[in-house]
């Protein structure tokens, strides 16, 4: 049975902050966390939940990854049974399941390698893709269950080429913001996403980074020695030489 110190702990316990990106990642010495706007993306990636300290990152078969060295933490988000969320899949994820929550269903796009416009709303209103077109197959559904397969379709024919096209080019990279995306499009490409960034008096920044890899994996928030990144320093992590301010791009 329990005691009533017991409960009191456990309940004290269920009003701690959940562990998530901005709960976990105290901002580095001298540096200031930049506060994301209600709402905004950025808000949102920061509130992101985190798998237990010490997590291993897996590939969608269950194995520990390659990238797994690079682990700061685990984003607790499902990776699917398919080698599908890869690298800019899982940036198309983050943006998609933002809006999902928010129920801005019209702003649910993203556009296949081929160029095909590929938006939630056809899908869950019934429209398939077949050959570059939607045709009507089906009735309309908004469930969750509906949006994964929405995404499993983009996964299937999107990549960092077509990302990099959708997004818009960051012109002060000293202007750099959670949700931005450091991108090159290619085969292979790769990208991450910018989860929190931190200043300091002078106004230089500091930043926390995501992704998934190939073969699809766990999204992983990244650490190079430390977990939070600048512009300016040498990145050992793969595809580390992405990280700079002409490869900068927002959604």
């Amino acid at each position: 049975m329990r005691t009533f110190i017991t409960c009191l702990i456990l309940a004290a316990a269920s009003l701690l902050p959940a562990d998530s990106v901005n709960h976990r990642f105290a901002a580095p010495s001298g540096y200031k966390k930049i506060v994301s706007a209600p709402g905004s993306f950025g808000a949102y990636l920061q509130t992101l939940a985190l798998k237990p300290a010490g997590t291993h990152t897996l590939t969608y078969k269950g194995a520990i990854a390659r990238t797994d060295p690079y682990t700061a933490a685990v984003i607790d988000m499902s990776v699917g049974t398919q080698d599908l969320q890869q690298c800019a899949d899982a940036v198309i994820r983050l943006r998609a399941e933002y809006l999902y929550e928010r129920k801005d269903y019209q702003n649910i796009s993203f556009n296949f390698t081929s160029g095909f416009k590929c938006d939630f709303v056809h899908y869950a209103n019934g429209y398939r893709y077949v050959k570059e077109k939607w045709v009507l197959k089906g009735k309309k559904d908004y469930s969750r269950e509906n949006f994964m397969r929405y995404l499993s379709l983009v996964f299937s024919y999107a990549g960092t080429i077509s990302l990099q096209k959708e997004l818009n080019a960051v012109t002060n990279a000293n202007d750099i913001q959670a949700g931005d995306v450091f991108i090159k499009g290619g085969s292979p490409g790769h990208c991450f996403i910018v989860l929190q960034v931190a200043e300091n008096a002078s106004h230089q920044k500091k930043f926390l980074l995501a992704q998934s890899f190939m073969p699809a994996q766990n999204i992983q928030v990244l650490q190079n020695g430390s977990p939070w990144f600048t512009l300016h320093e040498i990145v050992e992590v793969p595809y580390g030489e992405l990280i700079k301010a002409t490869n900068l791009k927002r959604f």
